[in-house]
């Protein structure tokens, strides 16, 4: 017996995960998308995995720039979210930008302000595996935001959690 691509979406669809825009910035550009699967792998040396889609027209960029920041979303940024997913009209990145605060930290990818925690890395290596690129990104620094609460995505739509 196999699982259906359809059964496996609507499985994974249940499976709570953060909210986050991952950035970069570097030679081949400036570019940012909202990514769901993002999870720490190892903390010597601190180390995240972050899966992009390889039909995605960023995903050269990404590996191109060897840089990337992790911006986990704090509740009331939904609507950023759903900018950098490619559900506005906006084609152009520096647009959807514009809509927020950023500053920098060690590689030169936006560091979102507000954010619940930003991890700034330098991509140590890329597995291709189906329809996705597994980067494997080594954590240089690390800005922790105000926010006390976070935002997951679960069941298709945004859920804040945390103290509050």
């Amino acid at each position: 017996m196999s699982v259906t691509r359809q059964e496996f979406r609507d499985a994974m669809a249940r499976l709570g995960a953060a909210v986050n825009i991952v950035t970069t910035d570097g030679p081949a550009g400036l570019g940012g998308l909202t990514v769901s699967a993002v999870c720490s792998v190892t903390d010597d040396p601190p180390t995240l995995l972050v899966c992009l889609n390889r039909g995605s027209p960023q995903n050269r960029l990404f590996k191109d720039n060897g840089v990337l920041c992790v911006n986990s979303l704090a509740p009331g940024q939904e609507e950023l979210s759903g900018r950098f997913a490619g559900r506005s009209a906006e084609a152009d990145m520096t647009e959807r930008f514009s809509h927020a605060s950023w500053g920098l930290l060690e590689t030169g990818s936006p560091v979102l302000d507000g954010a619940a925690v930003s991890f700034d890395c330098r991509i140590a290596e890329v597995v291709e595996r189906g329809t996705h690129s597994v980067i494997f990104a080594e954590v240089v620094a690390v800005r922790q935001g105000a926010a006390s609460r976070g935002l997951i995505w679960f069941s298709r739509d945004y859920h804040a959690i945390g103290a509050g």
